[in-house]
């Protein structure tokens, strides 16, 4: 879920054209998520293979890669990698939320209230080690470069964006900005039309963009106090305080100079040390010596795991494949693959 800091900040619509020939960095697991949330068939059910596997993620994954690459667009994906202790009663937490969400979608869906039933569907989503790894084999087929952060991929991302080996963090979530990403984008795979849970309303969604350092000369904070902002209001790592909201939240780091300051105006003694937390977003581990190599696609293999394993359509995948062999080589001048990337 991340931190709710978004109604403090300010955006920037932008057009995908803003990042041609930019490389931008993914959070892998979130747009995952993304992907088997709103990939489904009518019922709410994920898509699946012959063996009734969930291959949603996969279908997202191959597909929008590809019109990203078509706009000129250089993807890489970061995964998370070992979760720090603090997050695990997070992560436990929406594991139990995700099993309830299960067993009233096919309660909703035995009673035939099947937009109900959708609606649980997409918050049952379960993301599995299998499904990661057959992501990561996908993107090995299609020559897209992916990393296994040392802990949150949001922490490696930031880094890799203040090197400048990125562009910019995609991320729905706004954690990236804690760990001091220069630059957040949103909605840069899944655009359009989108349906509002629960309600028979559609919106456009667009791209938009958020400068961190913008942000903070406007709000007139550091970036510790923007950590501060996420930790009142609660974070993957910690609970949030009572009855405090992003505003809230604004207003009191601007008017403390300390952490132990905000605890004693709101009359509240967290269970948890602040300064932990703090130092997992303004000090992350992070995987220092990495490499971004985009490589050529192996169609064999793009076909072998989609069309042989997983029963996608062979006519479907072999169009898109010389997609993206096109996207790859019609780029104005340039004439090979290795140029291009």
């Amino acid at each position: 879920m991340g931190c709710a800091i978004g109604e403090i900040l300010e955006r920037e619509i932008i057009d995908l054209d803003f990042l041609k020939g930019k490389i931008i960095g993914f959070d892998a697991y979130n747009i995952l998520y993304q992907f088997l949330s709103i990939i489904r068939s009518r019922d709410g059910q994920p898509l699946m293979d012959s063996k009734g596997r969930v291959t949603s993620h996969l279908t997202g994954l191959f597909y929008r890669t590809i019109n990203l690459l078509e706009k000129n667009i250089k993807p890489v994906f970061v995964f998370d990698g070992v979760p720090l202790e603090l997050k695990l009663k997070t992560i436990e937490k929406r594991h139990l939320i995700r099993e309830e969400a299960r067993a009233e979608f096919e309660k909703a869906l035995k009673e035939g209230r099947l937009e109900e039933a959708k609606k649980f569907a997409m918050r049952a989503s379960q993301l599995t080690e299998e499904m990661v790894e057959n992501a990561k084999e996908l993107l090995d087929a299609m020559g897209i470069p992916f990393l296994d952060a040392k802990h949150d991929a949001e922490a490696q991302l930031a880094y890799m964006n203040k090197n400048n080996s990125i562009f910019g963090c995609a991320s729905q979530d706004f954690d990236c900005l804690l760990f001091g990403a220069p630059r957040l984008l949103r909605y840069i795979a899944i655009t359009g039309k989108r349906k509002l849970p629960g309600k028979n309303i559609y919106v456009d969604i667009e791209p938009e963009m958020i400068l961190l350092e913008k942000n903070l000369q406007k709000l007139g904070i550091t970036q510790k106090k923007l950590v501060w902002i996420g930790i009142l209001i609660g974070t993957d790592f910690n609970e949030k305080f009572p009855r405090i909201g992003a505003k809230t939240a604004l207003k009191l780091v601007k008017e403390c100079s300390s952490f132990e300051e905000i605890i004693k105006k709101t009359n509240y003694k967290p269970e948890f040390d602040y300064r932990e937390i703090e130092k997992i977003f303004l000090e992350p581990e992070v995987v220092e010596d990495y490499e971004i190599n985009f490589n050529t696609p192996n169609k064999e293999k793009i076909f072998k795991i989609l069309v042989e394993e997983h029963n996608f359509s062979e006519e479907r995948v072999n169009n898109a494949i010389k997609r993206l062999e096109k996207a790859i080589m019609q780029k104005g001048s340039q004439s090979s693959l290795k140029k291009w990337f």
